[in-house]
């Protein structure tokens, strides 16, 4: 017979271990969620710490109103209300470059640029922001995590999260790096943009250790929460069906040679 061994959850008659804990004795009314989703990624228990930064990062990118994440799973229940599960599955798939994977993308940027010895004060993790800055200005690339549609004075998540890093010690070079792009991209770009907040999602987790590959998917898991509560507005104030009337009433009939091509 075959095996397929795994230190994460298993069953027999009588228990279910988790992580080499009895589940119902040692896990449940004891850990926590984030704590378990931190604990499940790692497969070592964090620090109490690590799961307050850990859980900051799950609240900082759980809803944000109306996004097409939310605007989309609304409208798939409205369309199907049996399937609770293609609702949010449509708001997660909906998770990528322009939201939500941010995150991933900003913690897998700072990851690449980071030295082998990291500098030791502020000038110099200014002087290594400004390399990289001025070569993504001079590659015409976006540096990602700078910038913000709605929070162009400055994002209220980005020094909050900053704080609690610092306040559990665990202020590492990944959020060095992207405190110093902050501080120096004005000299660049000749404008200030703010540091966002799930860019600084993205260094937050990088420095707890979390798999680059899976930042997106600690994204995703906050964004499951927000896309809950969508719904279950959804149910107590419905606006799905007005969004897609707006839509469908509004929309007009053109000779399509405009949409051919050339």
């Amino acid at each position: 017979m075959p095996e397929y061994p795994t230190a994460l959850g298993a069953s027999s008659l009588n228990t279910i271990t988790l992580l080499g804990h009895d589940l119902a004795e040692d896990v449940m009314g004891t850990v926590g969620f984030g704590e378990l989703a931190f604990w499940l990624a790692t497969q070592r228990r964090p620090t109490p710490g690590e799961t307050r930064v850990f859980e900051a990062v799950l609240a900082a990118l759980a809803d944000h109103g109306f996004t097409p994440t939310a605007i989309v799973t609304r409208l798939t229940y409205l369309s199907a209300p049996d399937s609770v599960q293609g609702a949010l599955a449509a708001g997660l798939l909906g998770g990528g470059s322009r939201f939500l994977g941010v995150t991933e993308d900003c913690g897998r940027f700072l990851h690449s640029h980071l030295p082998a010895e990291h500098p030791v004060d502020d000038a110099g993790w200014d002087a290594l922001a400004l390399e990289i800055v001025r070569a993504q200005r001079a590659a015409k690339r976006f540096v990602p995590g700078l910038g913000h549609h709605v929070h162009k004075q400055g994002d209220p998540r980005t020094p909050r999260l900053f704080a609690i890093a610092a306040e559990e010690g665990l202020y590492g070079p990944h959020l060095s790096l992207f405190a110093a792009i902050g501080r120096v991209h004005p000299e660049v770009l000749g404008k200030t943009l703010p540091l966002n907040g799930a860019g600084v999602c993205g260094a937050a987790l990088a420095d707890l250790g979390l798999p680059l590959e899976l930042l997106r998917g600690f994204a995703l898991l906050a964004r499951t929460a927000g896309l809950i509560g969508q719904l279950a507005e959804e149910l107590r104030h419905p606006v799905g069906n007005d969004i897609f009337l707006s839509v469908d009433l509004n929309n007009t009939s053109v000779d399509p040679d405009p949409y051919r091509g050339s």
